[in-house]
């Protein structure tokens, strides 16, 4: 009985955060309520509560669904034996656009922190949620340069933490300008084509064939 509970709770869990994906999608963060949400799942503003605190914790929660393993990737970057952090570095940057567009999950997470949310009111914890993800995103690209630059031999043209920022803001574009108009390009081959333009005006262009 009580595994069925936890089996139960966390199937409610995931139905909420499902439908708050759907409703944060379609009329924005800011103009969802929690009782649109509750409806959308087909269970009550209690069921919110029991799981979630307010609606930022359950939008840093549908984030986190999608971004952790995400994250969890980049900080194994560079600490695999016999690894090789460049090569890591850009698989890593290729699989998050990949993923992107061949789950409509996490397609739509993205456009809704993206475009569907304001940083404004109770909205203001998703602000500092996405700036800790941001920068510890940048940390772990930071290492793994240096690692690479270190690896290969290569003499960085600027610091390896200036160096990560370029990359995380040039995927950080590839995706927001697809957001935008998805059949305007192909971000994947477009972005493998980025990525190795960057890393070779780093100095890695021996490395990337």
């Amino acid at each position: 009985m009580v595994r069925r509970t936890k089996e139960d709770a966390l199937a409610t869990r995931h139905s909420l955060l499902d439908a708050a994906e759907r409703v944060f999608s379609e009329k924005g963060v800011s103009r969802s309520s929690l009782n649109d949400i509750a409806v959308a799942a087909g269970t009550t503003r209690g069921a919110i509560y029991w799981h979630f605190k307010d609606k930022a914790d359950l939008f840093n929660a549908m984030m986190e669904r999608v971004t952790l393993p995400m994250e969890e990737a980049l900080e194994r970057m560079g600490r695999e034996p016999g690894g090789d952090p460049l090569e890591e570095i850009r698989q890593s940057a290729v699989d998050v656009l990949r993923k992107m567009v061949n789950d409509p999950g996490i397609q739509r997470v993205f456009e809704v922190a993206s475009y569907k949310v304001e940083y404004v009111g109770d909205a203001l914890p998703i602000k500092q949620r996405h700036l800790e993800a941001r920068n510890g995103c940048l940390t772990e690209m930071t290492r793994s340069l240096q690692a690479a630059a270190e690896l290969h031999r290569c003499t960085l043209p600027m610091p390896a933490a200036m160096a990560a920022r370029g990359l995380h803001a040039m995927v950080d574009g590839l995706i927001q300008n697809w957001l935008l108009s998805p059949e305007a390009f192909d971000v994947v081959s477009t972005g493998q084509q980025a990525i190795d333009t960057y890393l070779a005006g780093l100095g890695f262009q021996h490395r990337l064939a």
